[in-house]
């Protein structure tokens, strides 16, 4: 197109495609919440590594955090600033997480993630946290059922329209694994925390994280 075209966003959302045009020599101009181009330039090419998607491994992350004994390190995973809500969330409960080799490719930052088996512990997740690891809750719900204390999600009201209404169904799996939970209208109180029957029948809902997460609970 010719001329500027200006994006303005009302909260910091992922910004992969800003740094894959910046990564193929195109001037992105970014303040804040806008960004902006001017049509009519050229892309440069250059290599272009996809890195491990972190909504995937953090189920992975969780897992090794829950389980006794556990250490896994989860190679070339995305760690772009705007995805890696999860991993802020995990280490505010507690969770023994370092991130090593970290690397950038094509415009987006890489590393390596070694998690270890953890003490976690409830906590009030910050609500500037919530847009950065909205599709990794279903997860992060999993974590704090095993976390010693209450976690508290509010501002997430976004679960509620995903492939499922995401509170309400983890909510509905949590209480058939005896793990008290109230949910609010915007998130979820999980009261952490032994899953205390040993087999249960779960409804994902067709839900894809939602299957993930409680076979990450079966651990």
């Amino acid at each position: 197109a010719q001329g500027d075209t200006c994006v303005t966003e009302p909260a910091p959302t992922r910004d992969h495609t800003e740094r894959m045009l910046k990564g193929l020599g195109y001037d992105v101009r970014v303040n804040n919440n806008q960004m902006c181009l001017t049509g009519g330039g050229e892309l440069t090419a250059t290599e272009i590594q996809v890195p491990s998607d972190i909504s995937s491994s953090a189920f992975f992350m969780v897992a090794a955090a829950i389980a006794p004994q556990a250490d896994v390190t989860l190679t070339g995973v995305n760690v772009n600033p705007t995805r890696t809500g999860v991993i802020d969330i995990l280490k505010l409960m507690g969770a023994n997480l370092t991130l090593s080799n970290e690397r950038e490719i094509g415009g987006e930052l890489l590393a390596d993630i070694r998690i270890q088996s953890s003490e976690l512990k409830g906590i009030h997740i910050p609500e500037s946290l919530v847009p950065l690891a909205i599709d990794e809750f279903p997860a992060v719900f999993i974590a704090a059922s095993c976390a010693q204390g209450e976690t508290i999600l509010t501002g997430a009201r976004e679960l509620r329209v995903k492939e499922s209404d995401r509170i309400q169904v983890m909510a509905d799996g949590l209480t058939i694994l005896g793990i008290e939970n109230e949910v609010l209208e915007d998130g979820i109180k999980i009261q952490g925390g032994v899953f205390q029957k040993p087999t249960a029948i779960i409804k994902s809902h067709h839900d894809h994280r939602i299957s993930m997460s409680f076979a990450v609970a079966s651990l």
